[in-house]
């Protein structure tokens, strides 16, 4: 589940926040709906908090709010 949060999008998965099980759930959920590799996503920050920044090669901006079906129109 997709959505905005103030200047954030916010996304729910449902592993459990222990020994890393989120984190991975949220890259591969990212690496399905964007269409990239999970080599291509890395948590750059927030490893152990519920806000994390994420960076994703090789996807714009653009691509990733329409992929994320998260466009205002």
């Amino acid at each position: 589940m997709c959505g905005l949060l103030d200047d954030m999008i916010k996304i729910k998965v449902s592993a459990p926040a222990e020994k890393g099980k989120a984190n991975q759930s949220l890259i591969e959920f990212l690496a399905k709906t964007l269409g990239v590799k999970k080599s291509a996503i890395s948590i750059i920050s927030g490893q152990t908090n519920p806000i994390k920044q994420v960076q994703v090669l090789g996807v714009s901006s653009d691509s990733l709010i329409e992929k994320l079906n998260l466009s205002e129109s």
